[in-house]
């Protein structure tokens, strides 16, 4: 059984177990949260698709720890004027264990 879900304006492919890195969520580590945009469940060959969601579909998952992203350097630089300029940023992340897709 696996399900597709959306957080974070990304969508995710997920099943029970999984470990996955998401956007930053308001929650401690350690506490469950519910993620209700549910697009797809497939129930062992049973599909089924939601316009835009699954009605009564949550993915029940627990917060692991939160961390922060590789660093991705941005180089800015215009020729021949003596300009340039360096800009890193780390994106702010949360581990989420999958532990139960309802549908």
């Amino acid at each position: 059984m696996y399900a597709v879900i959306e957080t974070g304006s990304k969508q995710y492919k997920v099943q029970t177990g999984d470990k996955l890195e998401v956007e930053r969520l308001n929650s401690e580590a350690g506490s469950t949260v519910n993620f209700d945009r549910v697009l797809l469940v497939n129930n062992d060959g049973k599909v089924q698709v939601g316009t835009p969601t699954v009605p009564n579909a949550t993915v029940v998952g627990k917060v692991v720890e939160h961390k922060r992203g590789k660093k991705v350097i941005a180089w800015k630089m215009r020729r021949r004027e003596g300009y340039h300029r360096k800009v890193g940023h780390r994106q702010e992340l949360t581990v989420v264990q999958i532990e139960e897709i309802k549908a």
